[in-house]
């Protein structure tokens, strides 16, 4: 998968200046949820592109491509993956996983792993583009890529990975309300799910 990103890198930080206002959307629905205050860590962080304009402290990626991207844009980026993270136990505020999950290759053990570098009451946030979205469906009959290679999830099979990795609390945003290329405008997020093709859950850590 690295490779994929590795050999396409350009083309996939061009994505975010090619589609501003369906970025700019994301980013809002991400704030939503975000600590404001906190030591974060972002598993995909893929260009930097959330991670530094949200202050996300550190990120990870396989794709060395990336992490030099990320680098440029002020994030201490490193190699790695979320089903090894090499840090201790319970040393993070917050864990942002965005658009990243529907590519790894484990997504249990990913949240296995975001569990344990949290802090109790500490918060995950995860970014999809839900399988049962009108954007989720096109993307699923688009050949692309990226998204060839994506494992698309509903909200549904979230919560049940979350729940069995013990966390609670959850809170829903979704945003994008048209095919990304076709907005004109920011989009205010909105609270819950299922109309909106990107959709941000965020929950908390049991003590």
């Amino acid at each position: 998968m690295k490779n994929v990103f590795d050999e396409h890198y350009n083309k996939y930080d061009a994505w975010y200046d090619k589609n501003k206002f369906a970025y700019l959307s994301e980013l809002e629905a991400v704030k939503k949820v975000l600590p404001v205050e906190g030591y974060g860590l972002e598993i995909g962080v893929g260009s930097g592109r959330f991670a530094a304009p949200l202050d996300i402290a550190v990120g990870i990626d396989p794709s060395k491509k990336m992490v030099e991207l990320a680098k440029g844009r002020g994030v201490d980026a490193r190699l790695g993956v979320g089903e090894e993270l090499s840090f201790k136990d319970s040393i993070f505020d917050y864990v942002a996983i965005i658009v990243t999950l529907c590519f790894v290759q484990d997504p249990e053990k990913v949240i296995t792993e975001t569990a344990r570098v949290l802090k109790p009451n500490g918060k995950i946030i995860i970014g999809i583009v839900g399988k049962e979205s009108v954007l989720g469906k096109l993307y699923m009959k688009r050949e692309s890529i990226f998204y060839g290679h994506a494992r698309f999830f509903d909200i549904k099979g979230i919560m049940r990975m979350l729940r069995a990795s013990g966390f609670s609390d959850f809170s829903y945003y979704q945003t994008i309300f048209n095919y990304s290329d076709k907005l004109n405008a920011v989009e205010k997020p909105q609270k819950g799910s299922g109309k909106g093709g990107f959709v941000v859950i965020s929950a908390e850590k049991g003590e």
